[in-house]
């Protein structure tokens, strides 16, 4: 065996430009497949964060009615006493001990009790359609951090006060501290002061999307006692479908996860992966091609060294291994330093297109596969070199020596 790595090791090192060709030629191949696995886990993770960032979790709502088979004694009934009038707002009565519930379950990092409802802002002339969100002043950033995101004025959520974005101050061209209409669609109107602007970047928050006290929601949407809602983040974004699926028996509610909401998010993702994959495959080809024909190339050359070996009762066997262990050489070599390069040049990357802001170009070194893409390399090189190795076996050293 000794012996078999020194020949293996001599044919590699005795063409050294070529050597180096065929290794930086995986070495290449091996980059590639880094810095497409590292952008696609930079990727992933990048759109979860953001989409993630700014919205619940979990959403706790009232369960949905399901209609069901009337019993004997309830068809006696009139039917008007199961019918549930259209005009009554779905809410949740028992909300602070469902709250309680949700906050000491493990794995929830805050909640959030939420009237929402529909309205519109009126300025003078101008009125635009809003979401108006109800919540507790103290936790007004619980879901989305709105406080750091404020341009103009202060995040005060007292009784009179309203947090609009800064799309729809500019749509009805109004400032801080100016007044404002509030006209729910239940019928209530009140005259509210802008306490302050905020950006978010995301055009469904800033433009139609107003922060209000929850006690002045209450009156404005008409929910004397329940809420309509309760927004839960959780410290591990990926365990919100578990944690969704325990606080639903547990609390009576409809519990949602935001994997649920976001059913297009995965389907983009999972074809974003299957593209990668493809590229990530071809690399891996192109790798196998190179070292076959590299070897066969060297088979070829030393067609009358091998001759010379066979005549010398060196076995077919023996011919194989050396080409298998060039293979082999070949792929741990230009795997290791593929691998290498392929994380300094994912490193190098996003460290110059870091701004200011902290945000970077969406790649996460960390995510590159290097040991996959070592054993896929090497296992790939192996395979590469069996097809050379067979064709050295079958070199006939009387026609090789007679020529």
């Amino acid at each position: 065996m000794n012996f078999a790595v020194k020949v293996a090791w001599r044919y590699l090192t005795s063409n050294r430009t070529q050597t180096a060709l065929l290794l930086g030629g995986v070495a290449i191949g091996v980059l590639v497949f880094v810095f497409m696995t590292a952008l696609i886990g930079g990727l992933r993770v990048f759109l979860i964060q953001q989409t993630t960032g700014n919205i619940a979790h979990i959403t706790l709502e009232p369960p949905e009615r399901v209609a069901r088979v009337l019993s004997s004694d309830e068809r006696r009934t009139p039917l008007v006493a199961f019918i549930a009038s259209n005009t009554k707002r779905q809410q949740i009565f028992a909300w602070q001990t469902m709250l309680q519930v949700a906050e000491t379950t493990p794995g929830v990092k805050v909640a959030s009790p939420q009237i929402n409802g529909n309205a519109f802002l009126i300025k003078g002339q101008a009125t635009s359609p809003v979401l108006l969100n109800g919540l507790r002043p103290d936790r007004l950033d619980a879901i989305s951090a709105i406080s750091p995101k404020i341009i103009s004025g202060s995040a005060r959520l007292d009784i009179d006060g309203i947090l609009i974005g800064a799309k729809l101050a500019t749509n009805l061209g109004v400032r801080v501290g100016q007044p404002i209409v509030a006209r729910t669609d239940r019928g209530r109107e009140r005259t509210l002061s802008v306490r302050a602007i905020y950006r978010t970047g995301l055009g469904s928050l800033d433009e139609r999307v107003a922060f209000v006290n929850i006690q002045l929601a209450r009156t404005l949407l008409d929910l004397p006692q329940g809420i309509s809602q309760i927004e839960l983040k959780t410290d591990d974004v990926n365990a919100a479908p578990e944690i969704a699926a325990a606080l639903g028996p547990s609390t009576g509610l409809k519990a949602t996860s935001w994997v649920e909401r976001s059913a297009q998010l995965f389907v983009a993702l999972n074809s974003q992966g299957q593209t990668g994959s493809l590229i990530q495959i071809f690399s891996l080809i192109t790798i196998v091609i190179g070292v076959s024909s590299a070897l066969l190339l060297t088979t070829y050359r030393r067609r009358g060294e091998i001759a010379i070996m066979r005549s010398m009762g060196i076995s077919r066997t023996f011919v194989v291994l050396i080409f298998i262990l060039q293979g082999l050489f070949i792929g741990l070599l230009g795997a290791g330093i593929g691998a290498s390069a392929g994380y300094g040049f994912c490193v190098l990357l996003a460290d110059l297109s870091r701004r200011t802001d902290g945000t970077a170009f969406p790649i996460d070194p960390a995510q590159g596969g290097y040991l996959a893409v070592i054993v896929l390399t090497t296992i790939g090189s192996v395979l590469a070199a069996i097809l050379p190795a067979r064709a050295a076996a079958r070199v006939d050293p009387v026609e090789v020596l007679n020529q």
